[in-house]
């Protein structure tokens, strides 16, 4: 018999770009994490009343605004912790006094639910992804079937390369993958299918790679993505 999870996940899919804003439930104390607090957060709020949620805690994937545009709006109606990793908040230059500011493998306790943080730079120097049970929050590091640009401030292709190598080759594949936008044919998927289908988890080279992230990929795939056979990503 499968063991119930202590939490539930909500999913908001709000504002211009299709940003998933996640609200991670405690299903004993009724508190409440928010993900990425971004465009309406009237929206949230609505949400965790109508599961009558406490929201205690915001965490935040990385700076770029398009994830960060509602903390203040939230803060002035929520008592609640930021949370982020200490590279991004000196990249972004906020929250540096935070008492909360974390590093990779830091947990968090959200009542009943632990929450694990990984640093997973690539698309920012301190990206997160946020690990509760199966499921993987995955913000701009990886898509279903993409992964995030590396050609904005803070970018870096070789650090995703790394990055997306060390998740394919330590995460269990039933992990099921919430990205923080709604670019592709699912909203979620397993880390097995994205495996099989995502052409940024193909490349054993780095310089292959970053051809493909930087210089073909935008060029020849359309949103929404959809899966790619191994092998077939770009031609030599």
């Amino acid at each position: 018999m499968a063991t119930e999870t202590p939490y539930r996940i909500h999913a908001l899919e709000l504002g211009p770009m299709a940003n998933f804003v996640y609200v991670i439930e405690d299903i004993q104390t009724r508190r409440a994490a928010v993900v990425d607090p971004a465009w309406d957060v009237p929206e949230i709020l609505a949400l965790a009343r109508a599961h009558a949620l406490n929201i205690t805690d915001v965490l935040l994937t990385h700076s770029h605004h398009d994830h960060i545009n509602g903390i203040e709006a939230l803060l002035r109606s929520c008592d609640a912790q930021v949370h982020l990793l200490k590279p991004e908040a000196q990249f972004w230059g906020h929250y540096l006094d935070l008492p909360t500011l974390h590093h990779g493998g830091d947990r968090i306790a959200l009542g009943d639910t632990e929450i694990k943080i990984l640093h997973t730079p690539g698309h920012t120097p301190g990206s997160a992804c946020y690990q509760l049970g199966d499921d993987l929050i995955t913000g701009d590091t990886l898509f279903v079937y993409g992964c995030g640009r590396c050609d904005l401030r803070g970018g870096d292709p070789e650090q995703m390369f790394w990055t997306l190598k060390d998740m394919r080759e330590k995460l269990p594949e039933a992990t099921l993958i919430r990205p923080g936008h709604n670019y592709s044919i699912a909203e979620t998927s397993t880390l097995r299918e994205q495996l099989a289908g995502n052409p940024f988890l193909h490349f054993d080279d780095l310089k292959r790679f970053t051809q493909y992230r930087m210089h073909y990929h935008d060029k020849h795939r359309e949103e929404p993505y959809g899966p790619v056979q191994k092998g077939l990503e770009m031609p030599d």
